[in-house]
């Protein structure tokens, strides 16, 4: 699934402050089965780029085309449907439910889902991260790690062509970082495109293509061949 931004800018403005201009007039394309890091320092627009992205908000101006279809034309509804079906969201913070099992966590998002036979697709996804012995765990008896996991599970359940990570390994020690990214990897070789946020350059390298943003503007974006 492919996925162009053409001329995309994002502009804030409150109470007749200065205005932000978030994004300026920026143009991306990421092909099907892309491993895409964005990084940059704070302020530098890479969060909003993800949620453009992700269709969680609009730009101010330009078009957003997602396998052609120009979705920024698409009311909240439609936009919706598409994030259910095409695009998994991880998080920093995992944002599971602490008196649920891994599994119900998992299962949240088939609530939304008009798929007919959902059986067993969230032991699926937990058995996809190597946490079935886990399901029936609540958040609290599970490591950082393992309830990141969960979360990429919860991401998976839908079976989504697109996984966005935003700074999936920001809470993470070294060793659970190693495991997350591994999981990332093994997902791309899958053929799942992966666009995750960091400001760390150390999990940037783990992508197959790094883009930096300056000032709401790509300054470089480049293939990555150091891994």
């Amino acid at each position: 699934m492919m996925m162009q931004l053409k001329n995309i800018s994002k502009i804030y403005q409150k109470n007749g402050e200065q205005e932000v201009r978030a994004l300026d007039k920026v143009d991306l394309l990421i092909e099907k089965g892309d491993f895409v890091a964005i990084v940059g320092a704070s302020g530098s627009g890479k969060s909003t780029m993800m949620n453009i992205l992700g269709m969680l908000d609009r730009p101010t101006s330009g078009d957003y085309y997602l396998d052609g279809r120009k979705v920024n034309t698409y009311d909240d509804n439609e936009l919706a449907k598409i994030r259910n079906k095409t695009i998994g969201f991880i998080f920093q913070k995992f944002h599971l439910l602490p008196k649920t099992s891994a599994v119900e966590n998992v299962e949240l998002p088939l609530i939304y889902s008009d798929r007919k036979n959902i059986r067993g697709l969230g032991l699926k996804a937990l058995e996809k991260v190597g946490l079935k012995d886990r399901s029936s765990h609540t958040p609290n008896e599970l490591s950082g790690g393992q309830q990141q996991r969960v979360a990429i599970a919860r991401a998976l359940v839908n079976e989504p062509e697109i996984l966005m990570a935003d700074e999936p390994t920001g809470n993470l020690d070294s060793a659970a970082t190693s495991e997350i990214m591994s999981i990332f990897q093994e997902l791309n070789k899958e053929g799942k495109t992966i666009i995750m946020v960091t400001h760390e350059q150390d999990i940037a390298k783990k992508a197959n293509r790094v883009i930096e943003i300056r000032d709401g503007k790509i300054s470089r974006d480049y293939e990555n061949t150091g891994k």
